[in-house]
């Protein structure tokens, strides 16, 4: 049972975070301290730096050679049942937009474990449990993340090939004016422009190799394999000079939150109805997601607890921002799934316990 202590511990891990946002949303909302101009370049720091050395130090400090292969293969199913399930729902509803699947992949099985998991789980379950949710973090950070860059970048790069300038004019047209031009003896009716995959790819991979969080994921996984197979120690320096800028990197995403929030209108941004759809998705959804596989290969008690219900990460509020995919949505999902996540955590105990 948790004691108050742990209850303590939990929240002194979330409190400062949340004084993070809010100083954020002060600072714009009455004190005016930053322009739009300003909050997205605060928002680029971020994304190019923090982030991405955080990626690597937590990947690095994993040790690659003693995951938990049941949970390994629970956490990819329920990555692929979501990606299935959102690519039907995306080709019926948006005629192939990638953004419902990259929002509705950060909703569903993307969580918060950084802030509020690992916290929550080591009050409830122990030192294990946190060893077991450290796993889930590389996961995201070596392949989920990664994912969510890559079709972030396929959507933009689809995006451009729509509005690309022809050649004769140097204009930029539409997809509807073109085929209005090019079809007018046909009728009224238009279809989308035909996009060469080769070209997209091509644009994709290019963006993907400029992008620091790759470069932090491949070099954080070699630097594991090296360091938990050899012992070979990290350099005091440069250990001191990542932990300096990586720690402050969720924080400086909930001061991105914050920043966010004041430019709108609402807190809730996205309105109450999608706000109860993505806590559906994120408390309900994405945890029997979750429980299908687990039970299938095998994984019970304490370890399906670990992969129950978590508030959304905030890493993918980033990506949302920079990339501008839904960011309303999901920083929706973040601020209220974040102050609803302890008795929903504590709802799933007691259920999974009996």
């Amino acid at each position: 049972m948790i004691s108050l202590t742990d209850a303590y511990h939990v929240v002194a891990a979330t409190v400062p975070l949340y004084v993070a946002m809010i100083l954020a949303y002060i600072s714009v909302k009455w004190w005016k301290m930053f322009t739009p101009e300003q909050c997205s370049g605060i928002n680029k720091f971020v994304a190019k730096f923090s982030i991405p050395l955080l990626t690597f130090q937590v990947i690095s400090t994993n040790n690659p050679y003693k995951m938990n292969m049941r949970l390994v293969c629970a956490d990819f199913l329920q990555k692929l049942f979501a990606i299935c399930a959102l690519a039907v729902i995306t080709k019926i509803r948006s005629k192939g937009n990638l953004s419902w699947i990259i929002t509705g992949l950060s909703l569903l099985t993307l969580p918060n474990t950084l802030i509020v998991g690992i916290p929550i789980l080591n009050a409830m379950y122990g030192d294990e449990a946190v060893l077991l949710l450290t796993q889930i973090v590389v996961l995201q950070s070596i392949i989920w993340f990664n994912l969510l860059l890559f079709l972030s970048e396929i959507n933009m790069a689809m995006q451009d090939c729509l509005t690309e300038p022809t050649e004769a004019t140097g204009e930029t047209e539409g997809p509807k004016e073109e085929q209005q031009k090019e079809g007018g003896r046909e009728g009224n009716i238009t279809t989308p422009r035909k996009i060469k995959l080769m070209p997209v790819l091509l644009k994709v991979g290019e963006k993907l190799i400029l992008n620091p969080n790759t470069h932090a994921t491949v070099l954080g996984l070699i630097w594991a394999l090296i360091h938990f197979r050899w012992g070979v120690p990290m350099p005091k320096f440069i250990a001191k000079s990542i932990s300096l800028m990586s720690d402050g990197g969720l924080g400086m995403a909930m001061f991105i939150i914050g920043l966010f929030m004041a430019s709108r209108t609402s807190i809730i941004a996205c309105g109450t109805r999608l706000a109860v759809l993505a806590m559906v998705m994120k408390f309900i959804a994405g945890p029997a997601l979750m429980a299908v596989p687990s039970i299938a290969i095998g994984l019970r008690g304490k370890l399906l607890r670990v992969a129950a219900a978590l508030p959304q990460g905030v890493v993918p509020f980033v990506f949302a921002q920079e990339y501008n995919i839904y960011p309303d949505i999901v920083s929706t999902g973040i601020i209220v799934g974040m102050l609803i996540s302890l008795p929903i955590a504590l709802a799933y105990y007691f259920l999974l316990t009996f």
